[in-house]
């Protein structure tokens, strides 16, 4: 699927962290295929698109304008894989600096639900372990 998005003139950036839950829930899900991953947050009427450099978020109202961007994520600088994400902040749409403050939250738990209603497909293997290796090798 190809969608267009346009951006208007950047009007902020800041920068700001992403808890380790959400950002590793955002790769999980990517990592199931696809080049990008939509996640409908109902609650704010704005649509979600993960890729593997950002997230954007597009309001319904506008739906080919990017109101506000996710980018630059740093998952090295941390110093735990459970500390949270840095990342920028990066504001397009003038109401984008409003639904902010409710945006982080909401977008964790649609991408919850995501994840709940689309489990990983796929086949496992389990190797036998030989019993030399479970010995010690000896």
């Amino acid at each position: 699927m190809k969608i267009e998005l346009q951006r208007g003139a950047e009007l902020a950036r800041e920068p700001r962290q992403l808890p380790a839950a959400v950002y590793n829930l955002t790769r999980n899900l990517l990592a199931r295929g696809g080049d990008a991953v939509f996640v409908p947050i109902r609650s704010m009427q704005v649509l979600a698109i993960i890729d593997r450099d950002e997230i954007v978020f597009v309001d319904s109202d506008r739906k080919h304008v990017v109101e506000t961007a996710w980018q630059s994520f740093a998952p090295r600088n941390r110093i735990a894989l459970d500390a949270p994400v840095p990342y920028e902040l990066v504001h397009y749409g003038r109401q984008s600096l409003a639904f902010m403050a409710r945006l982080q939250a909401e977008f964790a738990r649609a991408l919850q639900a995501l994840a709940a209603k689309a489990p990983p497909h796929g086949t496992a293997t389990v190797l036998p372990i030989p019993p030399s290796a479970r010995e010690g090798g000896q």
